[in-house]
Formats: C-alpha cells, structure tokens, sequence
C-alpha cells in the first residue's frame, strides 16, 4: 500500500481521492498528534480558491473538533501565510487546503507545527498509521470537550501584510509592478501588500471563480504575464501559483527569470550586505550549471539538495544557509519565514533591484544559463530505481560525464510516482545534449524493460 503523505502532504483528486471521509481521519489525527500537551489546542485552517475547499474545509474541522480542538478558519490565504500566522497567534498546529500548482479538480491538505514547519516523515508516519489502523482517538472526548469553531481572526490577512511589510525597507515609490495572481491564495493580499507600498500595479489572474485556478496562468503558465509586462511597461512581473508559494519573475522586456537567477540576486544583496552567513547558498540538483558558476565566482558556497522545498529546507536548518530554493519560484528566505514564500521572494526581489539602481535584465543578463535538455525513460516500474547496477548503462553515464570535460553534467534520477528515468543533460551545445539524452534514454528504455 503506498503512503498517504506525499512529498508535500496529502493530494488527490477532490471526493474520489482526496475524499470528506480521508479530511475528517486526517483533521481527527492530526489534530491528535500535534497537540498532545496541549489543552484546548486552536488550529488554524486555510485554504485557497478550488469549489472543493469548502467541502474539505468543513470536514477537517469536523474532525479536529472530535478530538477537542478549536478550529479558526482564516479563509482564502496564501500557504506560507498560515505558516507565519501559526507563530503569530500561539496556535498548536495550522492546516492548509491546496494542490498548489495542480489543476482546480485535485486538492491537498498540508500540515505546519507550531514553529511554523511543514512535518517531518516521522509525524506524518504517526498520523497516518492512526488512519491505517482505525485508532480510535476520539471516543473519550464528550460533552463541553468537543471542540468548536472560533471566530476568524477578521485580521488575519491584515497581519500577514504587515508582517511582509517588514521585510523590506525600500520604498516601491514610481515602479509599476505587474502580478499574476494564478486565480488563488494570492489574489487579494498580492495586490494589497504592493500597494501598501507605493507600486503602481497591474493585476491579473484576480478573478477565481473556483475552477479557473492555475488555468492558463500564474507561475507554471507565465505567458499572460509576459504579455501584460510589455503592453503595460511594467518595471517588473511576479507570478505566483495556486497558493503562493512560489514565484517565476519577468524582466522589463517581458523575459522569465527562474528561480535559480532570483535566488542569486537576491543572495548577491544579502551577501553585500553581509547578511548572508558564510556566504552559504541552498540550491537543488537540478539548478542550472551556469547559476552554480556564478556563485563560485561570488566567492558563495553551495549546498545541493534533492529536488523538493522540503530537501531544501531540510539542507538549511542542517547548514545554517538562510537563503536557498528552486529553479520552480520555491524559494526559503529562512530569516523571514519557515516555508517558501511567492510574495515575499518577490519583495526581495524588488529590493535588490531598487538597491542596485539597475534593470531586471541586467541583472538577469550577468548570469549565464547553461542548456538543459530534459527527457523521460519509460521503463519497468520495479527497475526505476535499479538503473545504476547496469554495467552497460553505468559505462555510458561515465563515457558521457568525461565527454562533457567539466562543462556540462549528466544527472539521472528515477521518477517518484511513475515508471520513469528522468534524464537530464546540461551542457554549452544543444544539438550535442540533446543527441546524448536521447540514446541516454534509449539504452535506459531498453535495457530497464
């Protein structure tokens, strides 16, 4: 049987797979391991704009309430919001109600303890085998024990703004700013916090009306953002996704900067101004060679860590790095808040850019980015992770890493839920790269099937 939390909580298909029945066990078991000591634990719920959050939303409550807990449902609100809120009002655990990037049909539920921290696999084991096993954890909690829904803190999103706000001390005075909002979490607060500080700013994907989230637009689909920097000649572009907490930027020329270059300007500024400890930098595997130079020559260190926000963030607390992330927009400003954070990522942004006097592209442009060429091995599911004991294909990895002479790399890797090797090559010629993937891809297929 395959585990219930994913890599980043539990996710499916609302009321197939991710159904009001598994809500309840995990707003009941959840509740129950994550406020052990506590009496009268308060749980924070939020969510972003999918048609299935409220039906989930109610049934996670129903079953947080069934073990004693009080529920504060502070609504539409971006995940990395509920990770500072839990902090902000002493609560014993906060809950988010997203799939993040995903298509409007698939939602999740995500947990955060009460330091703010998404939980690590061995809360999550313990909450799932309450579920796998039908532990009863309710049947002693009667009468005034039951828990009940308290009043949403009408400021929630009022204190969140105001907590961004104080991550940056640069006025937005006379830039216009245009945001894509993806139809989700960030629709309001985007715009708001932008706003509060001066910008000038042009709002798109503000419009959710449940099933439009991450459709043709935000982080994953930066097209309409590239459009509208240009018609608007906007000083800059910010794309979030579905419950923002990632970020894709877009130059003045309507040209996409990754999270990998973000992360590195925003690194630089902290770096000049010796705040950033040890000159030490989170990336992941998959971050391009040409943002890995870069910071070599910066005289920063790097760390790699496997791909995923919680590898990253895992990285962080074990180094002391204080900034690291994604080419995806997930980026940890660690000093600032404990999971990544689309709007703030975006406010560091704009911070070093308005601290360098300088354009977005010239920025950007300084950082050189290596081609990476991307291809799948479908093979036996049993064999995904057995590629490395092959001879012939370990012989060909090698032929290809020496080919490259330290100017390009070969990363191979299986697939975490589906019968694939993910190929990736990285190197100064395309044409050459691709060739390499693609008889990569076909010794791996033929010989893993």
């Amino acid at each position: 049987m395959s585990r219930l939390f994913g890599t980043d909580g539990v996710r499916g298909v609302a009321n197939t797979e991710l159904t009001p029945e598994l809500a309840f066990q995990l707003g009941r078991a959840g509740a129950y391991v994550l406020s052990k000591d506590i009496k009268e634990p308060v749980i924070l719920i939020g969510k972003d704009t999918r048609i299935s959050g409220d039906m989930l939303e109610d049934a996670l409550s129903a079953g947080i309430m069934s073990v004693g807990g009080h529920v504060v449902k502070v609504g539409v609100i971006p995940t990395p919001a509920i990770a500072y809120l839990v902090r902000h009002m002493d609560a014993a655990a906060g809950v988010v109600i997203s799939a993040s990037h995903n298509p409007f049909e698939f939602n999740g539920i995500k947990f955060f303890n009460r330091q703010g921290f998404k939980l690590d696999d061995a809360i999550e084991d313990e909450i799932e085998a309450l579920i796998r096993t039908k532990t009863d954890v309710s049947s002693m909690i009667a009468g005034n024990r039951i828990g009940r829904i308290i009043q949403a803190e009408t400021a929630a999103a009022a204190a969140y703004i105001d907590f961004l706000k104080t991550t940056v001390d640069e006025s937005l005075d006379h830039l216009k700013i245009a945001i894509d909002c993806a139809n989700g979490a960030a629709y309001q607060v985007a715009e708001q916090t932008l706003k509060s500080l001066g910008a000038d700013v042009v709002v798109i994907g503000n419009e959710p009306d449940g099933t439009n989230i991450n459709d043709n637009c935000g982080s994953t689909h930066p097209g309409r953002l590239q459009a509208a920097v240009r018609e608007y000649r906007a000083d800059i572009g910010l794309a979030f996704d579905g419950d923002a907490d990632r970020l894709i930027a877009v130059d003045e020329r309507g040209e996409l900067v990754d999270g990998d270059k973000t992360i590195y300007i925003c690194a630089h500024m902290l770096k000049n101004a010796g705040r950033l400890p040890d000159n030490r930098v989170t990336l992941t595997i998959m971050s391009n060679l040409g943002v890995l130079k870069t910071f070599a020559e910066d005289g920063c260190e790097v760390d790699l860590a496997a791909v995923g926000d919680r590898y990253v963030l895992e990285n962080m607390l074990k180094t002391g790095s204080m900034i690291g992330g994604e080419q995806s927009g997930h980026i940890i400003f660690l000093d600032h808040n404990t999971t990544g954070d689309g709007i703030l990522s975006g406010l560091q942004l704009l911070q070093a850019v308005q601290r360098s006097g300088r354009k977005l592209s010239e920025l950007a442009d300084e950082i050189p980015v290596y081609p990476q060429v991307l291809k799948n091995a479908r093979v036996k599911n049993e064999n995904k992770s057995r590629y490395h004991k092959d001879p012939e294909i370990a012989a060909a990895i090698k032929q290809l890493e020496e080919r490259m002479a330290g100017e390009g790399r070969v990363l191979i890797r299986p697939s975490g839920t589906e019968p694939l090797v993910r190929v990736m090559i990285e190197g100064k010629d395309l044409d050459r790269i691709t060739k390499m993937a693609d008889s990569l891809v076909k010794l791996l297929t033929e010989k893993m099937n």
